[in-house]
């Protein structure tokens, strides 16, 4: 029943800064741990961060943005957020949010409920 949405990609040059959002709808996520993954044209989806569920919140990164990227989260809000600061052209790809369902939170088949993704397109 949960539905997500991300929002807030777009055409930045490299050194800017983005803020993503993902929405979820239909049923709470609060107790879930949730994930960002990037999709460049004609790769795989690869994990970009983490972030724990109710409780004590535990991050991870990607190592390509560690430093430059953090996530977070608003439960009364329902919504999961990625500051992408430092931007490179390396970094274009298509965004996407997913509800952490069970095993390793490194592989999207970890991962289920996912957005429809949103364009991030980084030049130099």
């Amino acid at each position: 029943q949960v539905q997500l949405i991300e929002s807030g990609g777009g055409l930045v040059q490299a050194g800017d800064s983005l803020r993503l959002s993902c929405a979820a709808s239909g049923n709470t996520v609060s107790g879930y741990a949730m994930g960002w993954f990037r999709q460049a044209s004609g790769t795989n989806r690869e994990l970009v961060a983490f972030i724990s569920g109710r409780g004590g919140w535990v991050t991870n990164y990607g190592d390509p943005v560690k430093g430059r990227f953090t996530i977070s989260r608003d439960n009364a809000k329902n919504t999961v957020y990625l500051q992408m600061n430092s931007l490179k052209t390396e970094d274009t790809a298509v965004y996407y949010c997913a509800v952490h369902l069970s095993g390793s939170r490194y592989y999207t088949s970890s991962y289920g409920h996912w957005g429809r993704g949103t364009q991030v397109t980084v030049s130099s």
